[in-house]
């Protein structure tokens, strides 16, 4: 039985993980069962063998797909490798809609952008790249497999991120592209998931403190919850909302997160990744202010006897009085926290700017091995 096996001709598929961050994590999962996958899908005699390598800290920003081909195909040939399969968190585009994955049967590789998947980046990557190497194999005429049985365009139909296929069919030269109304906000979503959001948001720790600090002198203020029994519900909402533009402006300006075009990133790259930023830290914001606004409620719950402040407001006091001063506390003390996160980690933080990669510990790439 094993002399058997190895008779068998071997199919290489090697898998490109770019940055070696979030495009590694996804790559190791889908690794651990593309082999099996593979397997039940061709009838084919063949031994699959599924190969891991990590390519450069950040992929080339300034030729776009073909670049990244052309530098996957490099490493399939050093490494030997039969096909080569590119992940990468690189938004990329193409007739001016986002490009989910590209396919070229003369280099023998192709691509998936994680960022076009969406939120659900793992499950579309494993239905995704089975299919991109059923393709590849059969576009590169390799006799060892049987030839795919479905079209290109058919993949629309089997990857919902996928509207259409673009290029040369008759060569093997093609574009997976997404749809042009839904694409770009899936697009937006997958570049949030790959940045990780909660990442920023427990990198801000100092900003938490800073924050709670403000936010205890709040409550110990009379003349604070006088204000707060005073204003409206639409105006606590505008302060809050000013508190945490400033906040993630704060976290930009101070840690320069903004993205500038230069000779290697265009103009729309630069907006995308600046988009993402803003997204990314919005939401860790957003779910900081959620902790800080909790947290007032309880202490002032605490701290603040009803006969207290029935006193001070002159009034009756109920639930959401005590509701409403920690929404306008938690808005004030917001401003106070962006004054700290200037304390913060310069790494930590600057890992929530989507153009940023440093290399995670624990990732190495094989050739440094």
């Amino acid at each position: 039985m094993i002399h058997s096996e190895q008779r068998r001709p071997e199919i290489v598929v090697g898998l490109v993980a770019t940055p070696p961050d979030h495009p590694a994590r996804v790559t190791a999962q889908l690794a651990a069962e593309l082999t099996d996958r593979l397997t039940e899908r061709t009838n084919a005699e063949v031994r699959w063998t599924v190969r891991e390598g990590w390519g450069e800290v950040a992929p080339r920003r300034d030729g776009g797909a073909e670049a990244l081909l052309d530098d996957v195909a490099r490493r399939r040939t050093d490494e030997r490798w039969d096909i080569a399969i590119c992940l990468t968190d690189l938004p990329l585009h193409t007739e001016r809609v986002p490009l989910v994955a590209q396919t070229s049967a003369r280099r023998r590789v192709a691509l998936v952008s994680l960022p076009a998947l969406g939120l659900r980046q793992l499950s579309a990557v494993r239905a995704v790249v089975p299919d991109l190497v059923d393709r590849l194999l059969t576009d590169a005429s390799d006799e060892r497999v049987p030839a795919a049985d479905w079209e290109p365009a058919e993949l629309a139909h089997r990857v919902s991120a996928v509207r259409r296929a673009v290029g040369d069919h008759s060569s093997g030269e093609l574009g997976f592209v997404a749809s042009g109304l839904v694409g770009p906000v899936r697009l937006l979503a997958g570049m949030v998931r790959a940045n990780r959001p909660g990442r920023a948001l427990l990198g801000l720790s100092k900003l938490l403190v800073a924050a709670f600090g403000t936010a205890a002198v709040g409550l110990a203020n009379s003349s604070v919850w006088q204000l707060g029994h005073a204003l409206s519900a639409p105006r606590l909402a505008v302060i809050m909302a000013l508190g945490l533009t400033a906040l993630v402006t704060w976290l930009i300006v101070a840690h320069d997160l903004w993205e500038k075009p230069d000779q290697d990133t265009s103009a729309e790259l630069a907006r995308l990744f600046n988009v993402g930023t803003i997204l990314t830290l919005a939401l860790a914001a957003a779910a900081s202010y959620l902790v800080l606004f909790v947290g007032t409620v309880l202490a002032a719950a605490l701290l603040i006897d009803p006969s207290v402040l029935e006193r001070m407001l002159q009034q009756p006091v109920h639930f959401t009085d005590y509701l409403t001063l920690a929404w306008l506390i938690s808005s004030l003390a917001t401003v106070g926290g962006a004054i700290g996160s200037g304390l913060e980690d310069e790494e930590t933080v600057r890992a929530a700017a989507y153009g940023y990669h440093p290399e995670p510990d624990g990732w190495r790439d094989e050739q440094d091995e």
